[in-house]
């Protein structure tokens, strides 16, 4: 991790509440509530919580493609007001372009962005070879598997050479193997790009794997009640930090915060 102490935060959230109103009715639900943290550059930082209590509505604020009710977001010490070219989403869904290669899809964000053709294919071309899909960028997504379809959306992420990545639960819907894989692609990437990340995970192994720390949401209006820091180290391979004894008394501390016990399935 970047240690930079006279930088801004990367992406801060300062006092933020999010209200929806509920269709047809006059009333209106509190998602998000005083909802106050930090992200410091170069720092992983994973937000674990019970289902509906506004993870995903705080990425959305991350983003700019929704505004808070109350309180600000900066991205690089800058107020979010609308859609942020400082930040880059990928989701548990890959939504590559069916029609476009995958070349064509790493490449699409700098293509919005007006850069040439040329610097175009040859940051695709890097990344194709850096999230292992050489031989691949020519095929369409539907000739690709499950996981080769994420390391192109991963790619896609990565081209735009964010300050601030927004991950939404992007490998959950890939088997175990898979996911572990991917898990050390992203890890290794972030770690050697000083890439800094807010990373939604239903799996608290995965949040401790890969996080320098932990936050944890109460029931909505999802407020944060717990930052742990994951004092592990090999943040940059996953799969060596699996195997340290502490992960489990992690896994087991953030199971009492979330008030699971053993009959409670976890995501």
């Amino acid at each position: 991790m970047r240690h930079a102490e006279s930088q801004p935060a990367a992406i801060e959230f300062i006092g933020v509440d999010k209200s929806f109103g509920v269709p047809d009715t006059p009333s209106w639900v509190l998602a998000a509530r005083e909802v106050t943290f930090a992200v410091a550059p170069g720092e992983v930082v994973s937000i674990i919580g019970p289902s509906g209590c506004g993870k995903s509505t705080l990425l959305n604020m991350g983003s700019g493609l929704a505004k808070p009710s109350a309180g600000i977001v900066k991205v690089g010490g800058e107020v979010v007001n609308g859609p942020n070219k400082h930040v880059a989403f990928m989701l548990q869904k890959d939504l590559l372009m069916p029609w476009r290669t995958i070349a064509q899809n790493i490449e699409f964000g700098l293509e919005l962005r007006g850069v040439a053709a040329n610097q175009r294919h040859a940051v695709s071309s890097q990344l194709i070879a850096q999230c292992h899909l050489t031989g691949f960028d020519n095929h369409y997504p539907h000739q690709l598997s499950g996981g080769m379809r994420q390391r192109a959306a991963m790619a896609r992420t990565l081209a735009v050479d964010p300050l601030v990545l927004l991950m939404d639960e992007p490998f959950s819907a890939l088997d175990a193997q898979t996911k572990m894989i991917l898990q050390q692609d992203l890890a290794r990437t972030v770690a050697q790009q000083g890439k800094t990340v807010l990373f939604i995970t239903h799996d608290l192994s995965e949040a401790v794997a890969l996080s320098d720390r932990i936050l944890v949401m109460s029931e909505r209006p999802g407020t944060i009640v717990e930052q742990i820091k994951v004092a592990i180290p090999d943040r940059d391979n996953p799969m060596q930090r699996r195997k340290d004894s502490r992960v489990g008394e992690y896994v087991a501390r953030l199971m009492d915060l979330l008030k699971l016990d053993a009959n409670t399935e976890v995501h």
